[in-house]
């Protein structure tokens, strides 16, 4: 079993920054390929990027590419998300989530762990 626990979630205004950051605890944390995921009111939940087990390969969905950049500490066995340039459609919960899958943009069917998620909401 890997736990993830989220943490950084909170509101800020369009245009804002805000960092995420997902603590792991359990099974050996660089196993795991990372990613978050979020979901918006009345929308599905969404794979927005993901990393490595070593963290040297990402992959952006388009919605977020070159505003959001996801990194890890291996030795921290944590997991970030810093988010720049912030909009008030990127306003959800986010998730963190860990799979033994290559990276890549996941389906939720592909994910091993998840954890239980963190509010982000951007005000216009």
């Amino acid at each position: 079993q890997v736990q993830l626990v989220e943490a950084g979630g909170g509101l800020v205004q369009a245009g804002g920054s805000l960092r995420l950051s997902c603590a792991a605890s359990g099974r050996t944390f660089s196993y795991y390929t990372m990613a978050w995921f979020r979901q918006a009111p009345g929308k599905e939940r969404e794979c927005v990027v993901a990393i490595s087990q070593s963290g040297r390969t990402t992959y952006y969905s388009n919605s977020v590419k070159g505003r959001f950049t996801i990194s890890r500490d291996n030795a921290k066995n944590t997991v970030y998300l810093q988010m720049s340039s912030l909009k008030p459609e990127d306003t959800a919960v986010y998730y963190c989530a860990a799979s033994i899958q290559p990276v890549r943009i996941f389906s939720m069917n592909e994910i091993d762990f998840w954890g239980k998620g963190t509010l982000v909401t951007v005000s216009s």
